[in-house]
């Protein structure tokens, strides 16, 4: 699947990439555990959705890595499309 097909609520999603930007993750509170959430853009031939990545995917993954998302789930935040591996899906480093 390409990044320019993806639409909203849509869900099993599988689609590769390359992070192209990452923002400082920040910390958060829920349930009474701490969490992380950091926001990056995720870019292939056809275009470019925010991406994001909970607790230790904020630390595992960097600008310039290409990556696969399986079974990924495209939600909307203030009006833009976001995808995310969620609680179901995963995200995976591919060789270049």
């Amino acid at each position: 699947m390409k990044i320019s097909e993806l639409e909203v609520r849509q869900g099993n999603i599988e689609v590769e990439g390359e992070i192209t930007s990452k923002e400082e993750a920040r910390t958060f509170e829920k349930f009474g555990k701490e969490g992380k959430v950091c926001n990056a853009k995720l870019k292939d031939d056809t275009g470019e959705i925010t991406l994001t990545l909970w607790n230790e995917q904020a630390d595992e993954f960097q600008v310039g890595d290409k990556i696969k998302i399986i079974n990924g789930y495209v939600g909307e935040f203030q009006g833009d499309k976001q995808l995310t591996a969620g609680k179901f899906g995963k995200i995976e480093k591919v060789e270049a």
